[in-house]
């Protein structure tokens, strides 16, 4: 048994009113020396690439709020199980289910900006679209050099704003923001961590003794510092709007729109998205539109 397994209490599942859940595995264990504990959220649903829907929302949320009131948890670990970290939205519930976050719900960063405790992004293999915004709001994010980072909304018709895009723009750089959002590229470990996206990089079998780590090191200062700390970094994302307004502006109608739909179904059909081939049959047709309607009543008909 290492150092590092025989400081703590082994994982457990917790358990209680609410707490049974299908979508995530909710556990925590406590420090033999210092006392206080983590708290562990992993997402359990390899079979999707730890792809989340609205009810593995729901079920974290609940994860989040009570191991944000616990006054013995020092810290929260957010991962997936098995081999990555997540792909985001799962672009089947996206049809619907994307809709219904813009016009109704809270966005899965509302999560980690309403913790009281630190929360560690525990990160390995694909960590893209939803899930990599979710990762980079935490406030530290491990990486094993297994991880692959990047965004992918614009590849499947997945519109953002809100607080989450200007806000990677303070933990990156405009430029790299821009880059990262618009053109959808793939980032390893190193280079996230290079663009300071990434606190540390680690061989895949050092990653939970890192975390570790860094969970004994917030656990030896003051936790009520700490929450205070947290609360005031965590204000700069308050300084932006919500998700769905600059949206709710430009494209009201973004979900029945064919560019809004061709994405996810390009995806789900396993083929290239037809973007430019809607918009020259919208420009198209606003042209023939812009004819008729320059027409005089008494103009002869075609």
């Amino acid at each position: 048994m290492s150092n590092r397994e025989m400081a703590w209490t082994t994982w457990e599942k917790v358990a209680g009113p609410g707490l049974d859940f299908a979508d995530i595995l909710y556990e925590k264990k406590h420090h033999k020396e210092f006392e206080g504990g983590a708290a562990r959220v992993s997402v359990n649903r390899p079979q999707r690439y730890n792809a989340f829907t609205m009810h593995t929302l729901d079920e974290m949320f609940r994860a989040f709020y009570d191991a944000s009131h616990d006054p013995m948890i020092g810290s929260v670990i957010l991962t997936g199980v098995g081999d990555h970290f997540g792909a985001g939205g799962d672009v089947a519930w996206e049809q619907w289910g994307l809709r219904e976050q813009f016009y109704w719900r809270y966005t899965p960063n509302r999560l980690v900006r309403m913790c009281r405790k630190p929360v560690i992004a525990m990160v390995k293999g694909y960590c893209i679209g939803g899930s990599n915004h979710l990762a980079y709001c935490c406030d530290f994010t491990i990486a094993a050099d297994t991880a692959i980072l990047g965004q992918n909304g614009p590849r499947v018709s997945s519109p953002a704003d809100g607080y989450f895009i200007p806000y990677l723009t303070r933990v990156i750089g405009a430029k790299r923001a821009r880059e990262m959002w618009m053109l959808c590229r793939r980032y390893t470990a190193h280079e996230a961590r290079e663009m300071g996206l990434v606190n540390r990089v680690v061989p895949l079998d050092r990653l939970e003794e890192e975390v570790d780590k860094w969970c004994e090191e917030l656990l030896q200062v003051s936790p009520g510092v700490l929450e205070t700390l947290k609360a005031a970094f965590d204000q700069e994302m308050d300084m932006f709007p919500e998700l769905g307004v600059v949206s709710g502006m430009m494209y009201p109608d973004w979900f029945d729109m064919p560019e809004g739909k061709e994405g996810a179904m390009a995806f789900l059909e396993k083929r290239k998205p037809r973007f430019w081939a809607i918009r020259k049959q919208e420009a198209e047709f606003h042209r023939k539109l812009r004819e008729e309607s320059g027409k005089s009543p008494d103009s002869p008909k075609s």
